[in-house]
């Protein structure tokens, strides 16, 4: 059944029917039968989904829409919003993984009997899964907060004026702490209602069990969020919504890349207890080994992204998710918590952090930070919130490890053995992704060391080239290679221009300044003129090559009056099959990335593991990016044969009996082409592949286009070889230079002028 109230926008009715946004335009002028708008505004209307796939079907404009697209656009149009949809669909999924039975028995009936029956199963559920009391009663209405069942309420002291609740079955069960939060908790909006609002209290539960009433909209919704976790599962359902809303709004969140969280749980190793207390979308957390009777705690002061970090958690492993909603400087969910491990991707060059209400806080033992020194706030945070011993791993700005205004509290995590590590990354790992962040390893002092030394490592060698990003298996290796064999040892000898330990005392200058770059020169190289003169032979052959491959003058000719096609017309005739990127099946095969194709590299990169399978290149296959606003379309050859497709990527397998691959890619990267099919908002271009033209053409003529464009891609990929050869002769003879590697020429004798 589809929900009437669902809206979709004239791009959402082109994206289902293949189509541009003219033709919808062209639709909504030409037919009078054609759906009114139901909201929006007069320049960018909104139209109920039901009845404009009623109208595409009857028109037979409408192709088979498939489920996980279906289920995005209901998801997208919700009345409500995205976010609220995400959370309603976050708990319905959760029940279905928790408990399946109960979601089918509840879902058997009308769509008014799924939204009553659906309170009372998503209480039992998220007060077992998050660590709450009892459920309470939620049938009192949308906005009455003090009949709502919370979880993850922040502890409270029990007394004797514990009140009493009914649970869901309507036996009366005291709920203590659960209670209390519950009747302390902010009043709900429908906008709202699953996550907490800070205002009325310090901090809120991460979750709420949602009413009847708040539900209903999202019906039709949640059965079709059913339908697809019944095929892919629930967790995999899940990813894949909330990562289209990550993917549409990338502005609007700071994320951390899998990679990266994958190495801060490493270093930072096992732990039954494990605190996030900046969250954000839960990748941290996400990443850290599961252990028996886990426990991971969240906070974060986006009322949103907590609850779904909370659901995200719940469907990925077995652990208990204790998640809470509030400023965590000003008011600490946690206040008790002494977890095993700290991970952190705290917000950078936050002056509003508190500074003036937290002067007399007991968790600066290391010194009162300065107004513009939060990362190291944060820093304190996490160790006042670490058991004796535990680890603590943030992602740091590297100006924190060298501001003189924050010297005096480095000073002391130096005296003290807090700070046991800092490792510099390549530039291009996280956001901000044109400076290398630093990460550093803390861990709660149990004893003073007798001679301590810090761990210093600079992986900044392993960036990689455009905008690929790093070689994050290189930067993995090195990282965590030199923290173990330092935390074995407690100290390390010196890997050049890699990594090395120095002694407390080397650094308590008056800079105090431990940045990794500053303590470890780049190695000398021992033949570093031979290395120059192969680069040098390289770069000659390349120059010749490049010489070669130089086009011919161009002949002029008149302009074509071809007729023209479409990319989605070609697929609906079966000239073409188009495929989009971004599942990672079973199988562990690298991932061609839109960085990858932009930058003309190997592929890079990596997907999380899902059970839908991983759309894979063949030889032939044409690969378009569809962010960016880039010409830019890449036959995929041997060296690409079997890579899995990344995200943000569309695939095109032509029919060699009617098109030809480079004729495909070259008419793809006209300029104009491009800018027809693409749609521009404030922060990004996005393009729509369909819309591209191609002109139709006998196959012999397409042959002809075809060498042509190949030859030109031969001349793009030698004038990038040319320019990387050429950077690094010159980035080595000034290093060599400076190093005393490489001996200037004798100067001759000057010539008479």
């Amino acid at each position: 059944m589809q929900d009437n109230a669902t809206e979709v926008t004239a791009a959402g009715i082109a994206r289902l029917a293949g189509v541009g946004r003219a033709a919808v335009s062209n639709w909504r002028r030409r037919h009078a039968d054609f759906p009114r708008p139901v909201g929006g505004t007069e320049t960018s209307p909104s139209f109920a989904l039901a009845e404009v796939e009623g109208w595409l079907r009857k028109q037979g404009k409408l192709a088979e829409v498939p489920l996980r697209e279906r289920v995005w656009q209901q998801l997208a149009g919700h009345p409500e919003g995205p976010l609220t949809a995400l959370v309603h669909t976050g708990c319905a999924l959760l029940l279905i993984h928790e408990r399946p039975t109960v979601w089918l028995d509840a879902s058997a009936g009308s769509d008014a009997r799924l939204a009553a029956m659906l309170p009372g199963a998503l209480g039992q559920v998220l007060a077992a899964r998050f660590g709450g009391g009892g459920p309470l009663d939620t049938e009192h209405g949308v906005n009455s907060s003090s009949t709502q069942s919370t979880v993850n309420a922040p502890p409270t002291v029990h007394t004797a004026s514990d009140v009493h609740a009914t649970s869901i079955t309507g036996t009366p069960v005291t709920t203590g702490a659960a209670a209390t939060a519950a009747n302390a908790a902010p009043r709900a909006t429908a906008a709202t209602q699953a996550t907490a609002d800070t205002k009325a209290t310090p901090t809120a539960p991460a979750l709420r069990t949602p009413t009847g009433p708040q539900l209903l909209p999202s019906v039709p919704l949640l059965r079709g969020a059913a339908e697809l976790a019944a095929e892919v599962g629930a967790r995999q359902a899940f990813e894949f919504l909330l990562g289209r809303q990550l993917d549409a709004n990338p502005r609007q969140y700071t994320l951390t890349p899998a990679e990266l969280a994958g190495l801060m749980a490493d270093l930072a190793g096992p732990a039954r207890t494990v605190l996030d207390p900046a969250c954000g979308t839960g990748a941290l957390l996400r990443a850290v080994d599961a252990r028996p009777e886990q426990e991971l705690y969240a906070q974060d002061s986006a009322p949103d992204l907590a609850a779904l970090s909370a659901l995200r958690l719940a469907l990925h492993g077995r652990a208990t998710v204790r998640a809470a909603v509030g400023d965590t400087l000003r008011a600490d969910a946690h206040p008790g918590l002494r977890a095993d491990a700290v991970l952190c991707h705290p917000p950078f060059n936050e002056r509003n952090w508190g500074h003036d209400e937290l002067a007399y806080d007991p968790r600066w033992e290391y010194g009162f930070p300065a107004r513009t020194e939060s990362e190291l706030a944060w820093v304190q945070h996490a160790l006042a919130r670490l058991t004796d011993g535990g680890t603590a791993v943030l992602l740091m700005p590297p100006a924190v490890a060298s501001r003189r205004s924050g010297r005096r509290i480095r000073a002391d995590l130096l005296r003290r053995g807090a700070l046991r590590a800092v490792a510099a990354l390549p530039a291009g790992a996280a956001p901000p992704y044109n400076i290398p962040l630093h990460l550093w390893v803390l861990r709660r002092p149990d004893r003073t060391p007798a001679s301590p030394e810090v761990l210093l490592v600079d992986t900044g060698r392993f960036a990689g080239e455009g905008r690929g990003g790093p070689d994050w298996a290189a930067v993995r290796e090195g990282v965590l290679d030199a923290w173990r064999a330092f935390a074995r040892a407690g100290r390390l000898a010196e890997r050049p221009g890699l990594a090395r330990s120095v002694p407390v005392i080397d650094l308590l200058d008056d800079d105090v300044d431990f940045a990794p770059a500053r303590h470890l020169p780049p190695p000398a190289v021992a033949d570093g003129a031979e290395q120059l003169t192969r680069v040098r032979e390289r770069l000659g052959a390349t120059l010749r090559l490049t010489a070669d491959l130089t086009p011919p003058p161009a002949d002029p000719a008149p302009p074509a009056r071809w007729p023209l096609t479409t990319v989605g017309e070609l697929a609906r005739g079966g000239a073409l099959v188009m495929r989009t990127g971004g599942n990672g099946g079973h199988a562990r095969v690298p991932v061609l990335t839109d960085h990858d194709v932009l930058a003309g590299t190997a592929p890079s990169g990596t997907l999380p593991e899902s059970e839908e399978e991983a759309v894979l290149t063949e030889p032939g296959d044409v690969v378009v990016p569809v962010l960016g606003g880039g010409s830019v379309a890449r036959v995929v050859d041997e060296a690409t044969r079997g890579a899995a497709l990344g995200r943000n990527l569309v695939l095109l397998r032509p029919d060699r009996t009617a098109l030809d691959p480079w004729f495909l890619a070259g008419f793809l990267r006209g300029t104009a082409n491009n800018r027809q099919a693409s749609s521009y908002a404030s922060t990004a271009t996005r393009l729509d592949v369909r819309r591209l033209h191609l002109p139709r053409l006998p196959l012999e003529e397409q042959r002809c286009y075809g060498e042509r464009f190949r030859a030109l891609d031969e001349f793009e990929r030698a004038l990038r070889h040319t320019s990387r050869l050429g950077e690094q002769l010159v980035r080595g003879m000034y290093d060599g230079l400076t190093d005393g590697t490489v001996a200037p020429n004798r100067p001759g004798p000057v010539p008479d002028r």
